[in-house]
């Protein structure tokens, strides 16, 4: 089946399968995970953002445990480049450097990094499904940063819109399938898409359109 012509690039047909939270404040208020489970979503997603990283020079992208490691590698399969999972604390097997960081729920975590994971100088593209609150890909920055490596950008499906974000938006480029400016990105500042109300579970069946 063909995905519906993507017109305006701020109109991402996509974004309107993704799942609103069931469970509780305890969660994301989203799941963008539909989107990956859906073929022509998925790749659709995938040509957006390598259609606005063209300018961006990176070495090997960076995924953030855990779904950070779905559009991580994907992307660096796409740019033909290597990938480094960040992991939770505890995960791997090898020498690591550690940070701590405060996540979207306000919870301190850890996560951490092989080492050496790359040589100085390396330009690492971070990777993650979504920045909320900024505090996870801060963990991420300073492990990069640790090792001497360069951050060549910070890329998710969406980027909300608080104070860390606009610091990282005037430091380095900031590649979201979420438009800045668009009404997507007014509605995920909110924390609420208009799209929630016609949300059905089949809309992310491989094969489907979701329109």
């Amino acid at each position: 089946m063909t995905a519906p012509d993507k017109g305006p690039r701020d109109d991402r047909w996509y974004l309107n399968i993704m799942a609103p939270n069931t469970k509780g404040d305890k969660f994301a208020w989203l799941d963008p995970t539909s989107i990956y489970i859906n073929g022509n979503a998925f790749n659709d997603l995938l040509d957006d953002l390598m259609a606005d990283l063209e300018g961006v020079e990176y070495d090997v992208v960076a995924g953030l445990d855990a779904m950070g490691f779905v559009l991580g590698a994907a992307l660096a399969a796409r740019s033909g480049v290597g990938f480094l999972p960040i992991r939770k604390a505890g995960k791997l097997c090898v020498d690591t450097d550690r940070v701590t960081f405060g996540n979207y729920s306000g919870r301190t975590q850890e996560m951490e990094m092989r080492t050496p994971a790359f040589a100085p100088g390396t330009r690492v593209l971070l990777a993650d499904q979504w920045v909320e609150t900024g505090g996870t890909m801060d963990g991420a920055i300073r492990l990069v940063e640790r090792q001497q490596g360069v951050v060549a950008g910070l890329l998710a499906i969406a980027i909300e819109e608080n104070a860390r974000t606009a610091e990282y938006r005037a430091t380095w480029p900031c590649i979201s399938a979420v438009v800045p400016g668009s009404r997507w990105q007014s509605e995920c500042n909110r924390q609420t898409l208009s799209s929630f109300a016609a949300y059905r579970p089949e809309m992310a069946f491989p094969g489907q359109t979701g329109t």
